[in-house]
């Protein structure tokens, strides 16, 4: 049994599921969006069907790394991953970390939450956001505010704009809202936004009174005797219809925003605050053709006042919204929505994790990247230059030992005279270039004019000298740009350190700028951050095991040519020694042999004899 939960682990974690299912390929990024309008949620008395949610990106919730820069790769597909979603972006600003975005659902209901995903990361897409199709038909009016000085524009299809400008505010409770002092907001008497005798009606917007006064306006419209007007009246909201007045609900307070709505319906005009019902009036929608108002009172009407306050939002529609649609809107729209849950974002498979953290790292980061980039390659080409290098020298040493202790017992220089050594070994060989250097030291004493029958204490010394000078340049070359190794291995870690202490403020200010600090919020920067620190140790590790097996292979290097000037030296001196051999130079050389022997050296060379009557 043991085995069999084991394997079902495995086949879990390896095997994807349906819920991994990806929409298309071409979109990088998505985060689960959940929308519950039950206890644990929104808390929704009734459902409220087919209804545009307000989505809230912040730094809270969301990274704004991976998407385009004005939102158009965004898009919203149902829990099946296959059914497109009308959206509308009201406002996208990632500097700001600001995003707020209209999804059309096509039902919310207190049964079972549903689940909706956010796809980004596809910076190639065109923009889809449209108002006129994530509002539905029955929507003839809905202001944002967002334009700044020109008339509020509609967004459905029905294209309502307004006929005066107002002044804009920002702050408001969804972005933009419009700043009312007296002067109405007129709106246009379009067929659209005609109302018949008993007909339905839906009226919505968030107000915010700077002082409340008595019968302030913040929706009014007059057609001859008949009139419909939506206002405060010091701190109560009221619905009057032809002259009757609701009965007093519950208040709002000054200086805070609150939502308000009325609508029109067989039963009679019923009032909401906040998304809970506060009164109902025994009265029927009279039919208006006219212009209508917004904080002020209509042409025509007389005893109210008009509205000091902001107000955002409104929305009008030609049918009677269900209770349940206004209380979402009123806890969706708030500033805290208990409707609207975000999930963690999800990457799509296959692709390495580090894509997160590359599209979270700043400029900043990127320089300390760049820059630790460039001190990889520079290491890594010496690394590889001087490796090569070694392996070169030290099989041309090989060989040239090699060939050195097989000539032994001859003429030191047979080596030069009888071309036993190669040009790539002559071209490679350090060991070579000392034995070079020792044997044009004995041909330079030779042609000084030297009558050299024996090699004293002192020219070994000398030979030696000049050989242990090659020996140092040799330890030179082989030592070049390895202070670069050391100055990475040293340097690295302190340059990715800077890049994660400049990454690191930046996440706290940004997210104290903010406002929101949570596990959402700094994580990517955080992880951008520690990446450069991660970049610094990657680049100086390698760089370190390199330097040391480098060092290692040229101390064997150099041990090499140490022992071979040992090995050279004590040759010349055991064979060629003071007062042990007649060192000749040139063609021919006659030495005081005994018995009258002679020896010749027909090549050229150093020829031992066991008469030694001159030294140097």
């Amino acid at each position: 049994m043991r085995r069999i939960l084991f394997l079902l682990t495995l086949l879990s974690v390896f095997l994807p599921g349906t819920a991994l299912a990806w929409w298309q390929p071409d979109w990088a990024y998505r985060k689960p969006i959940t929308i519950d309008a039950g206890p644990q949620g929104g808390a929704l008395k009734g459902d409220a069907g087919r209804t545009p949610v307000l989505v809230r990106l912040h730094t809270g919730n969301f990274s704004f790394d991976g998407t385009s820069e004005n939102g158009a790769d965004l898009r919203f597909i149902a829990g099946d991953d296959k059914t497109v979603l009308n959206h509308q972006i009201e406002q996208f600003d990632p500097l700001l970390g600001i995003a707020l975005v209209w999804v059309d659902v096509p039902t919310v209901t207190t049964g079972t939450p549903q689940h909706i995903w956010m796809y980004y990361g596809n910076r190639k897409a065109p923009a889809a956001g449209n108002g006129q199709l994530t509002f539905d038909p029955d929507y003839t009016l809905v202001y944002h505010f967002g334009e700044t000085g020109a008339p509020p524009r509609d967004t459905t299809a029905y294209g309502n704009h307004a006929q005066t400008p107002v002044t804009t505010l920002d702050g408001a409770v969804i972005g933009k809202g419009a700043q009312f002092n007296g002067t109405p907001l007129m709106l246009p008497a379009s067929p659209s936004l005609t109302t018949q005798a008993n007909g339905t009606f839906t009226v919505s917007a968030w107000v915010r009174p700077e002082k409340l006064a008595a019968g302030q306006v913040i929706y009014a419209r007059r057609d001859g005797a008949n009139e419909f007007v939506l206002g405060v009246d010091n701190g109560v909201p009221f619905v009057q219809v032809n002259g009757r007045r609701s009965a007093p609900g519950q208040p709002v307070r000054d200086g805070q925003w609150s939502h308000v709505a009325a609508t029109a319906d067989e039963q009679g005009v019923h009032l909401y605050v906040n998304g809970a019902g506060a009164a109902t009036l025994a009265a029927h929608m009279p039919a208006l053709n006219s212009a209508a108002a917004v904080g002020a009172d209509a042409p025509g009407g007389s005893g109210l006042n008009p509205f000091s306050g902001a107000i955002d939002e409104l929305h009008l529609s030609k049918t009677a919204r269900p209770a349940g649609l206004i209380q979402a809107d009123a806890i969706a729209q708030g500033a805290e929505s208990r409707l609207v849950v975000m999930g963690p974002d999800e990457q799509q498979a296959g692709k390495s994790h580090f894509g997160f953290i590359l599209a979270a790292m700043p400029v900043d980061a990127w320089v300390v990247v760049c820059l630790l980039g460039l001190m990889m390659a520079g290491s890594w080409a010496i690394m590889i230059t001087k490796s090569r290098y070694y392996s070169a020298v030290s099989r041309a040493n090989a060989r040239f030992m090699a060939v050195f202790r097989e000539t032994a017992g001859a003429s030191l220089d047979s080596l030069v005279r009888g071309g036993k050594v190669g040009a790539d070994v002559r071209q490679d060989s350090s060991l070579w270039r000392l034995y070079e250097i020792a044997i044009r030291e004995m041909q330079l004493r030779h042609e000084r004019g030297f009558d050299i029958n024996a090699v004293s204490a002192a020219t070994i010394a000398a030979i030696r000298a000049a050989m242990e000078g090659v020996m140092v340049r040799e330890n030179e070359r082989m030592a070049r740009r390895m202070n670069w190794l050391s100055t990475t291995i040293e340097g690295a870690p302190y340059v990715g350190l800077f890049g994660t202490v400049i990454g690191i403020m930046l996440v706290f200010v940004v997210a104290a700028m903010a406002g929101a600090v949570d596990i959402n919020s700094v994580a990517p920067g955080m992880a951008a951050a520690l990446l450069c620190t991660a970049a610094g140790l990657g680049v100086a590790i390698p760089a370190l095991f390199g330097y040391n097996w480098l060092a290692s292979r040229s101390e064997a290097i150099a041990a090499d040519m140490a022992v071979f000037v040992d090995e050279f030296a004590t040759r010349l001196a055991e064979e060629h020694g003071d007062g042990r051999a007649t060192i000749v130079m040139g063609d021919t050389a006659a030495h005081s042999a005994p018995s009258g022997h002679r020896t010749d050296a027909p090549g050229g060379g150093f020829v031992a004899s066991p008469a030694a009557p001159h030294r140097e």
